[in-house]
């Protein structure tokens, strides 16, 4: 199995089935790697890359993932072990949240976040928590996954509550999204569980911000 490449990125190309291909030269080879839009904008062409690696092998076709960290692509190996979870999908969980991100969200089952990403409906959100949670509890202390402070969010029957009564005001969804991601990093609040408080806050926060 290959762990790892290191060498030039020669090139970086969007395929017409939306992946974006890597090729890295390794020894006068050019290897082809599927790797997540973040990590493409992150690489320089001509510059030595060092690319952490999954091999798929199927009847058809051999594919290469290809990702940041060694964190990053044993996420990714989790994430595709999760019934209903492509590579693809996986790929995009990645993408969309960042890992530091993605692993708390699904450690506290944060559905809502997890649906931000393309493709993950509410059932799926939830099956990989369900999945997941435990194992990646305990995964994220042994790879030195850290918890971005940005991260932290109400419990989930608080944040519905939220939504609800803001959308029934008329507030849209993008304005709910700021509201929230603003009062989130409001230390006192986050240790308040009443949702009722949050509600007002969010009011005050919008009427006063937007």
């Amino acid at each position: 199995m290959i762990s790892y490449l290191k060498g030039p990125a020669i090139a970086i190309i969007k395929s017409t089935s939306h992946r974006i291909i890597l090729i890295v030269e390794v020894n006068q080879v050019g290897y082809e790697i599927s790797i997540p839009g973040r990590l493409a904008e992150e690489i320089k062409i001509e510059e030595v890359v060092q690319i952490f690696t999954h091999l798929q092998i199927r009847e058809d076709q051999q594919i290469l993932y290809g990702f940041a960290s060694s964190a990053e692509r044993d996420l990714f190996r989790q994430l595709i072990q999760v019934s209903g979870i492509g590579n693809q999908l996986a790929i995009a969980l990645i993408d969309t949240l960042g890992i530091e991100d993605l692993v708390q969200a699904i450690v506290t089952g944060n559905i809502r976040i997890l649906v931000k990403t393309p493709g993950v409906g509410k059932k799926t959100a939830e099956r990989i928590s369900l999945e997941l949670k435990t194992k990646l509890a305990q995964w994220r202390k042994l790879a030195g996954v850290k918890v971005s402070p940005s991260a932290a969010t109400p419990p989930v029957a608080i944040l519905e509550d939220v939504e609800m009564t803001l959308l029934a005001l008329g507030y849209s969804n993008e304005e709910i999204e700021q509201a929230i991601s603003a009062l989130s990093k409001d230390n006192l609040l986050l240790q308040n569980k009443n949702g009722e408080d949050w509600i007002r806050s969010a009011i005050a926060w919008l009427s006063n911000d937007i």
